[in-house]
């Protein structure tokens, strides 16, 4: 369970990264909801065929990779990138600065949107 201080400071920080982020970066990822939630939701989990007790997944991009589009898919749900509060402060407390590693989280989930693959984002540090 994440006491509001804890909220406070994750969201502190995103707000941060997320206004450092370059402006043309910012421009393309305005019609894509970013959804910060404590912990992933269990019918979400279940569909990742994750276990539902304190898991790790700290970020998800749901949707379809701009590089895998086509102009023949006429309907689709809109693409969205969440964020973890739970997990990425877990894992923090083993890897890096909560700074560092929502930054790597947010970076992760936006190179997905854009295409790169789990081997990419490794290569970048972000993996």
């Amino acid at each position: 369970m994440l006491f509001d201080y804890q909220r406070k400071r994750f969201d502190t920080i995103l707000d941060r990264l997320m206004a450092a982020l370059p402006d043309d970066l910012q421009q393309r990822l305005e019609e894509i909801p970013l959804i910060v939630d404590d912990e992933p939701p269990p019918h979400l989990l279940r569909k990742m065929k994750l276990d539902n007790k304190r898991t790790e997944l700290c970020g998800l991009h749901w949707g379809t990779p701009l590089t895998h589009r086509s102009v023949l898919q006429t309907s689709r749900l809109p693409d969205r990138i969440m964020l973890f509060r739970g997990p990425i402060i877990r894992v923090t407390a083993h890897l890096a600065s909560l700074e560092d590693q929502i930054r790597i989280t947010l970076l992760h989930e936006i190179g997905h949107h854009f295409g790169l693959d789990e081997d990419d984002l490794r290569r970048l540090g972000y993996g």
